[in-house]
């Protein structure tokens, strides 16, 4: 089966609510930095809506040339927001792409390589194509943030995102990403 064939695969059984144990391989997300590449596993049985809206809006090219807008050093770093194509939108980096899922909590805990959906302030059903990478450990986010990925290569490349110069949380340069999708055996 071709790359491509696969993830429509997948993308078919994600829509027809298919379980994970049914699924013939996992889904997959290749995000390329100018740091390097990182792997993003998705986790359609914690949180099948969020994972459904990522798969989407990659395969539209909607996270490419994006950037990763907030730096947390040792916390987190998160990206996605579609404003941060444009320069000229810094002042609105973080506000973009929200407000399209309700929450899909886990007790999974937040651990180190962790993926979940930003939220706007006080507003759990506000998730869209924002998300964060844990860089360490934060269980006081666990199940308050929807889960829906785990970063399964390249954690060395998230952290060295994760060191980008910062500006409060605002990184002093643009860190854009590409993200192409692929399928693995289960």
């Amino acid at each position: 089966m071709s790359e491509l064939a696969a993830v429509a695969l997948g993308f078919a059984l994600l829509a027809q609510g298919a379980p994970a144990a049914d699924a013939p391989a996992a889904p997959e997300a290749v995000v390329e930095t100018a740091q390097g590449s990182f792997v993003i596993r998705l986790l359609p049985q914690l949180a099948p809506a969020h994972v459904k809206l990522f798969l989407a809006t990659a395969a539209k090219g909607g996270y490419d040339g994006t950037t990763f807008h907030r730096v947390i050093p040792r916390g987190i770093i998160q990206g996605g927001d579609p404003l941060s194509k444009d320069k000229a939108k810094t002042a609105l980096y973080g506000t973009g792409g929200l407000g399209l899922l309700k929450a899909e909590f886990s007790d999974r805990p937040m651990t180190r390589g962790a993926v979940a959906a930003v939220l706007r302030p006080n507003q759990p059903d506000s998730a869209g194509t924002q998300f964060f990478v844990c860089l360490s450990d934060q269980p006081s986010l666990t199940g308050k943030y929807t889960l829906f990925g785990e970063v399964v290569d390249g954690l060395s490349v998230v952290d060295a995102i994760g060191e980008t110069p910062v500006t409060g949380d605002r990184p002093q340069q643009r860190v854009e990403m590409k993200v192409h999708l692929r399928v693995t055996p289960p």
